[in-house]
């Protein structure tokens, strides 16, 4: 029996920075730790400066011409990096699409229901998708399908004081309907 083998597929998001004898680029210009610009050095005499400053000499900018290097600690350099990272990925937020399925013979309590799940969904930050799924000789029915979504997303911003977000159109796809719902964003 053969076994198959899968490789970890390297992140193509972390940027490697090149350091000290990475560097191939003959001329660079060079930035010290505090920020201030020291000028276009040749390789040589940007890493005696970095030595001189006890520091690493890191390529900030490869692809400028020519490549950008600033004299920093390299291991707090990338530390600072993985950090803002870390932060830019901790504000995004993730969005997700709840579902809600009604019927064509749903009762009034089982709307509140599922009013009150939908609420809770759209409090969490998410979108709710309001989904009937229509079956035999009910699909002969789906004006009556539409009015039924439309009066539980009016229901919705009635009865519960929720201000949403649509865009009026059911989408039917063979015997389903839905439609996508959200809060508005002030």
């Amino acid at each position: 029996m053969r076994k198959s083998y899968h490789r970890h597929k390297p992140d193509t998001q972390t940027k490697k920075y090149r350091t000290n004898d990475q560097i191939t680029a003959p001329q660079v210009r060079v930035i010290d730790d505090a920020g201030n610009h020291i000028g276009l050095l040749s390789l040589e005499d940007a890493l005696a400066k970095a030595r001189e400053f006890e520091f690493d000499l890191v390529e900030i900018e490869p692809t400028a011409k020519p490549p950008v290097c600033k004299i920093i600690d390299s291991g707090k350099f990338q530390y600072e990096q993985e950090k803002q990272k870390r932060k830019a990925k901790a504000k995004q937020k993730q969005t997700e699409t709840k579902g809600v399925r009604l019927s064509l013979r749903i009762g009034t309590h089982d709307i509140e229901v599922r009013m009150q799940q939908a609420k809770r969904f759209l409090e969490g930050g998410n979108e709710v998708k309001v989904e009937m799924v229509l079956r035999g000789r009910e699909r002969g029915h789906i004006d009556m399908a539409k009015d039924i979504i439309k009066s539980f997303i009016a229901g919705m911003g009635k009865d519960h004081g929720i201000e949403l977000t649509w865009d009026e159109k059911i989408q039917i796809q063979g015997g389903r309907l839905h439609a996508i719902i959200g809060l508005k964003k002030p």
